[in-house]
């Protein structure tokens, strides 16, 4: 399964920063399942030989439909074509699949072998995002965020990044953080912000790194200790170290 490669990429998408930046992207926006949400990229899980994908797909195997997808979406075994990719992970889509929900919603996303099309791209990260894809439950969030693809709606865009955070995406944990911060769309809240940006940080997210140090200085240490507590809550509730 593919995902954007990069944090600053992953942003681009959620928040609406099309244009050159994605059209600037292509070469490097999709990376096999098992990034990190920070800066780095470690190593690459191969994907599945084409020809028993291919048989596999034919044969009405939904997961296979998926990795089809990605063949196409990666282009290394086979000429790239977004247009091939598109067609295989509706196919997936349309059984329930949230991967390949997600990924199609990427595509119609940054229009790439399909109308770019932001509305149709919610649609299917809404689908994926109910089914529990955590990339697309994040990128959701962003879009309700800013009334990209759909009305713009605060109450949502944080529903879906606590979902995600419960899942253990750092970059939702980082969004909440940034929101408790400095009172947007909820009650300023530090200890609530230094939670997120805990979570975040213990995942290797860079930003969350340096934001957790920065808010820190704002904290008594009895708010860091209650901080410390919700954090603790939080990993015992999701299962999550």
């Amino acid at each position: 399964m593919f995902k954007i490669k990069n944090r600053k990429l992953k942003i681009a998408v959620a928040t609406g920063m099309s244009g050159l930046l994605i059209a600037g992207a292509l070469g490097f926006i999709w990376l096999r399942q098992g990034a990190v949400s920070g800066d780095s990229s470690p190593g690459q899980t191969p994907l599945p030989d084409f020809n028993t994908t291919k048989r596999q797909a034919d044969g009405g195997e939904v997961p296979a439909q998926n990795a089809l997808g990605d063949i196409f979406a990666e282009g290394t075994q086979v000429p790239q074509n977004y247009e091939e990719a598109a067609r295989w992970y509706r196919k997936a889509a349309e059984q329930n699949f949230p991967a390949a929900q997600y990924h199609l919603g990427e595509l119609y996303d940054i229009g790439r072998g399909v109308p770019r099309d932001e509305a149709e791209a919610a649609n299917w990260y809404r689908k994926a995002a109910d089914g529990g894809n955590a990339d697309a439950q994040y990128t959701l969030a962003g879009m309700y965020s800013l009334g990209r693809g759909v009305p713009a709606n605060t109450e949502e865009a944080l529903k879906w990044y606590h979902r995600a955070s419960e899942q253990g995406d750092a970059l939702s944990m980082y969004q909440l953080a940034e929101r408790y911060e400095r009172a947007k769309g909820v009650s300023q809240d530090f200890v609530e912000a230094y939670k997120w940006q805990t979570l975040a940080a213990g995942l290797k997210l860079h930003d969350a790194v340096v934001a957790k140090k920065n808010l820190e200085a704002k904290l008594t240490s009895g708010q860091r200790a209650e901080a410390a507590k919700r954090v603790r809550d939080f990993q015992t509730k999701f299962r999550q170290k």
